[in-house]
């Protein structure tokens, strides 16, 4: 039973579940339910599939979610920047508005769905640490540019098309012969309105008094307002016979039970953009999760997030849905109206289920420029310039990593953009290890520490050298550390001892092995004494298999001081003599 807890928490939760509870998951299911369903057909129109599927991806997976997920307010569903690299990936496929397209999102989410499955399973969540924050949050600033690029065409009411802000910029240029001014009237006014009410709403009605849960209700209803104002106008004026492009006919249905496509040549060409959906989708969910959860002082189970994200994107492959992760917005959304549990998840299923059966003939006139004013209002809020100066000033290598990401997923598209951030922060992980940071330290006087002789006032001796290796040893920095040794011993005749301080040091690997070996044996040659410090525990024990202690022409000293006394003792006694 414990063994099935941990694959199903619900299991855990569910046994202390209460009337409390209950109601603040209620409220908080309520509110947003009414947040969801402009967005879920909004996200839908981003991915290039019919309204209903938004819905359907926001019903069925937010239910597996809540089965074996372990965040309590995490809720999950179609994101903007997921949507895009949907719409990006199954474009290469097959053409929007085929059945073909729909398989093909399908698809996208069983490939998703089962990639993330297998990590959880085999505990390997550890590999979504390969992309750096800095290169994310490049990613995510140009996504946001991308999606509200690709909404203007909505707005103005012209045809275009393309991938990357060249394409689209590009398409536009082309067709601004065509703009309707009654769209863009009605796109910048719902534009405008959502602004508004985002920044404005809220202050405005605690001025007014208004309680704690009105004044959430409210501002969080303010894309339902520009959704019924707006499809009232078209239906009321017949805006519809004057070129404005509306939603139409969405099925009063439950979502439907699926089958994606398992075609050999399907599989092959979209394994990839899953897999990079997948890790894009559980960085951004995880950090979430975490953060919702730490403020409750609460914890999450990063292997088991890849299992429910897994559950719930497997869920949408088989009810007519694409691929989902943990949204930002709803998340914090659904955290601060007081839900408990993740049945308030269960609950805004249930919600969207009756909105799919009952209110989905009133969207017939919904206009497309009101959802791209939604998706743009709400991605604008992902795009964080001040990553560019923040990396400038900290670090060179970031700013260019994400400099380089921003302008590759610009320039190149989504996938491009997520294949080099990966490859990004690999390189630079590999370039920061390959030259690791050793400081030559000397004596702090009067103390047992040892400092960095170019920052601090300290003793050295001139036969005995101490470099301390800030850095575990690996094949990438091994021969570095041979080169610096080697430089450093010839620059002085008088050197008689070498200490590598080790006290940094957490793994030392085959490859540094024999690098530590050769350094021994050319010390030995050269009349030098090779000794180590402060080794810590499970690097000796290898270091013990090795040859290399058997060999050492020195010794292994517990701490630093030990080591410096010693040695510089030694040297002295016999310069006397």
């Amino acid at each position: 039973m414990h063994r099935l807890r941990s694959y199903m928490p619900i299991l855990y939760w569910g046994r202390t579940y209460d009337s409390s509870a209950f109601s603040n998951d209620l409220i908080a299911a309520v509110i947003v339910t009414i947040m969801l369903i402009p967005q879920s057909l909004a996200y839908a129109l981003l991915a290039g599939l019919p309204p209903e599927a938004g819905i359907y991806t926001s019903i069925a997976p937010i239910v597996l979610y809540a089965i074996f997920g372990t965040s309590r307010a995490l809720a999950v569903g179609p994101v903007a920047v997921v949507s895009l690299l949907t719409a990006s990936a199954i474009g290469q496929v097959a053409e929007a508005g085929t059945a073909g397209y729909a398989i093909a999102a399908l698809t996208l989410a069983f490939l998703s769905g089962g990639f993330l499955v297998v990590l959880g399973v085999l505990r390997l969540g550890f590999l979504a640490n390969f992309l750096s924050h800095p290169v994310i949050a490049g990613f995510i600033t140009a996504s946001g540019i991308l999606i509200a690029t690709s909404q203007l065409k909505h707005i103005l009411g012209v045809s275009a098309h393309g991938h990357t802000m060249p394409e689209m910029l590009g398409s536009l240029l082309v067709h601004l012969g065509d703009i309707n001014w009654i769209t863009v009237l009605i796109g910048v006014c719902a534009a405008g309105f959502l602004f508004w009410v985002r920044g404005n709403l809220k202050p405005l009605l605690k001025r007014l008094g208004t309680g704690p849960l009105l004044t959430d209700f409210l501002s969080k209803g303010g894309p339902v307002v520009a959704v019924v104002a707006t499809t009232v106008a078209v239906w009321a004026f017949g805006l519809a016979d004057q070129g404005v492009k509306i939603v139409g006919d969405v099925p009063q249905s439950l979502p439907p039970l699926t089958v994606p496509g398992l075609s050999f040549d399907l599989l092959g060409a979209l394994l990839v953009p899953a897999i990079l959906i997948s890790i894009i989708g559980f960085v951004e969910s995880v950090s979430v999760a975490q953060t919702l959860a730490a403020k409750k002082r609460q914890r999450i189970d990063p292997d088991q997030e890849l299992i429910g994200l897994g559950a719930a994107n497997l869920g949408a492959a088989f009810t007519g849905g694409f691929p989902v992760t943990g949204g930002f917005s709803r998340s914090v959304v659904n955290y601060d109206a007081g839900a408990e549990t993740p049945a308030a998840g269960i609950f805004t299923a249930i919600g969207l289920a009756i909105a799919a059966i009952a209110l989905t003939p009133l969207v017939y006139f919904l206009p497309n420029a009101t959802l791209a004013a939604t998706i743009i209002v709400a991605v604008l809020s992902l795009v964080d310039f001040s990553i560019l100066w923040k990396t400038w000033a900290y670090s060179r290598a970031d700013f260019t990593a994400v400099v380089a990401t921003i302008l590759l997923t610009l320039g190149l598209g989504v996938e491009v953009g997520v294949a080099a951030g990966v490859a990004i922060s690999i390189l630079l992980h590999l370039y920061k290890t390959s030259r690791p940071h050793v400081a030559e330290v000397g004596l702090v006087p009067g103390t047992q520490h040892f400092r960095n002789i170019h920052r601090h006032d300290v003793e050295t001796s001139d036969s005995v050298v101490t470099l301390r290796v800030d850095e575990s040893l690996y094949f990438v920095n091994a021969r570095f550390l041979e080169d610096l040794i080697q430089t450093r011993v010839t620059q002085g005749c008088a050197i008689r001892h070498v200490v590598l301080m080790f006290s940094a040091v957490n793994e030392v690997d085959y490859s540094a092995l024999e690098s530590l070996e050769a350094i021994n044996a050319r010390l030995t040659d050269m009349g030098v004494g090779l000794h180590l410090s402060e080794v810590k525990g499970p690097v000796m024990d290898r270091l013990k298999r090795s040859h290399l202690i058997h060999e050492l022409n020195g010794k292994v000293f517990l701490s630093q001081f030990d080591a410096w006394d010693q040695l510089s003792n030694r040297e002295v006694s016999q310069a006397a003599e």
